[in-house]
């Protein structure tokens, strides 16, 4: 007998739909995506401030954060980093499902993954948002210092380096990771009013 044939999804009393009709503003996924040093962080956490200013309910998930805890685990080889996108998508299911946008900033090198973390929301849920930004300005910014040490030999599976990104093919917003944040930001907030995800009075 398979463990998962006695499991079955509970549907509650408080559903997704009330949650949001609560909060005013749909749940969805910003999945920001690019590499290391790209500013996707950077810019999940102004999407998130900017979004919590207008009184919506929101949560960030961070790569390094959730390596602490939840993903404390695993490492870098590519089984692993399978692994870490696959909970992570849980999570954020999970997170849609009580109504909140949930901004989360990671690597995500294979569109593979990508693809399968997209397939468990609705097509209004999941947003791909690509931060395109050279590795030569990524190295420059290199805010951890882990291009240097990765060029050195001393961090194996380094994406970029000896480690395979591949870029998103048709991501809801390809952004430019060298223009300002402000600009960024600007097109994400458009992209979900368009999409009806949440509705901001003139």
């Amino acid at each position: 007998m398979s463990s998962q044939e006695n499991i079955v999804w509970h549907q509650h009393t408080v559903t997704r739909q009330w949650r949001e009709q609560r909060n005013g503003h749909k749940g969805a996924v910003l999945w920001f995506t690019g590499l290391s040093g790209s500013g996707k962080s950077t810019l999940a956490g102004a999407v998130e401030a900017q979004l919590a200013a207008l009184g919506m309910q929101t949560y960030l998930l961070d790569g390094d954060n959730i390596r602490h805890g939840l993903c404390g685990d695993l490492g870098f080889n590519e089984p692993d980093r399978q692994e870490n996108i696959r909970r992570i998508g849980e999570v954020a299911k999970l997170m849609v499902d009580a109504g909140l946008i949930v901004a989360t900033a990671f690597i995500s090198p294979y569109q593979e993954d990508r693809q399968r973390v997209r397939a468990l929301f609705e097509p209004d849920q999941f947003y791909e948002l690509y931060v395109d930004t050279p590795i030569e300005i990524c190295e420059e910014r290199d805010p951890k210092g882990l291009y240097r040490q990765a060029r050195a030999g001393k961090i194996a599976h380094f994406t970029g380096i000896d480690a395979p990104y591949q870029p998103p093919e048709n991501p809801e917003l390809h952004l430019d990771g060298t223009r300002s944040i402000d600009d960024s930001l600007m097109q994400i907030i458009q992209l979900l009013q368009q999409k009806k995800t949440i509705s901001i009075a003139n």
